[in-house]
């Protein structure tokens, strides 16, 4: 039986790297959000937009500040895993100021783009979000759960994955990873689709289910009839609390949504994230199988690529000049990783 080497805990082998910052406080509040009572969320969302200055307030300002009670904020506070107020501004205080040292020399922008913003700012401010997207899901990856995934994927008979919209995407794009290093996997969209093929899972399979928001219908319904089968399941969501977090294993990812990206877009690269730590972690432990796959895949579609000589000739042609511009239609660049 495959499984991923864990780690002792006890050294640190420095060929390795650093290992993966702990997930921040703003980030664990930002993904439970949606499963907080309104009041417990009116703290949470000035927490999240200003987390200095809620460090810096009294249990007794910050309660006035979001409209509501003392209570409210210890009882916030607790749900989300602090004792009382003193740990959570103890957290805060200390997180923002490790930020303030990482990024001294790096401006932080807002993500919302404004109407008056240039071209260059949108583009500063898109490649800004996307690369926190990527850094915070990283932060916020519990590797723990991450092996014991990767550890039921590689052992699994059939893998069912689920997703509908812009998860769809992703989850299509796990699919074809998963089948070109030999894995039998199947990604499916359509609710009825994903409902008869979960129903005929078993207790040797695994079923992924994706979704943002971890309430979609059709994906939270199918994961559930996989795992009502006996399958395995594991959600890849932005929020752990939601309806999705049944799961045997939940990925947690860090998107943010800003003006013109909703869940739908801003979710991608950090689901994109999870799905390549899922499959580099699954290569890793099938070493020889993987290469060995991917080798294959890569021979069988090597005719499909034009190759370098080629893309020359029809570079030096003369313009006009149709000499080579017959070849077989099946030069067309369509490779496996296209």
């Amino acid at each position: 039986m495959a499984q991923i080497p864990k780690s002792s805990g006890e050294s640190v082998n420095p060929d390795e790297g650093p290992a993966p910052s702990a997930p921040t406080t703003v980030l664990r509040i930002r993904s439970l959000l949606p499963s907080l009572a309104p009041a417990e969320q009116r703290v949470a969302q000035r927490v999240i937009d200003d987390p200095e200055r809620a460090a810096a307030s009294s249990i007794t300002q910050l309660a006035k500040d979001c409209a509501t009670s003392e209570a409210t904020v210890i009882r916030f506070c607790r749900t989300i895993d602090f004792s009382g107020y003193r740990e959570l501004r103890l957290a805060l205080a200390t997180e923002a100021g490790q930020a303030r040292g990482a990024r001294s020399n790096i401006p932080e922008l807002s993500s919302d783009i404004n109407p008056d913003d240039t071209l260059v700012t949108v583009v500063q401010k898109i490649a800004y979000t996307d690369a926190r997207a990527v850094e915070e899901t990283g932060a916020a990856m519990d590797v723990e759960v991450l092996r014991a995934v990767i550890d039921a994927l590689a052992n699994a008979r059939r893998i069912d994955i689920y997703g509908v919209g812009a998860s769809a995407f992703v989850g299509a794009d796990l699919q074809q990873k998963l089948h070109r290093i030999g894995l039998t996997s199947f990604a499916w969209s359509d609710a009825h689709v994903m409902l008869t093929s979960a129903s005929l899972l078993e207790d040797t399979d695994v079923a992924i289910g994706i979704s943002h928001s971890g309430t979609t219908i059709d994906t939270v319904q199918a994961l559930s009839e996989a795992g009502r089968h006996g399958a395995k399941t594991v959600a890849i969501t932005n929020f752990p609390r939601s309806a999705i977090g049944f799961a045997d294993h939940v990925l947690t990812t860090a998107a943010r949504e800003t003006t013109f990206r909703s869940g739908a877009t801003a979710s991608r690269l950090a689901q994109l994230t999870v799905v390549d730590c899922l499959f580099v972690g699954l290569a890793q432990i099938r070493y020889a199988d993987s290469r060995s796959a991917l080798e294959t895949t890569y021979e069988a579609v090597r005719g499909l690529r034009l190759h370098e000589d080629r893309k020359r000739r029809r570079s030096e042609s003369p313009p006009g000049n149709t000499d080579g511009g017959n070849e077989s239609s099946t030069d067309s660049s369509t490779g496996s990783d296209d």
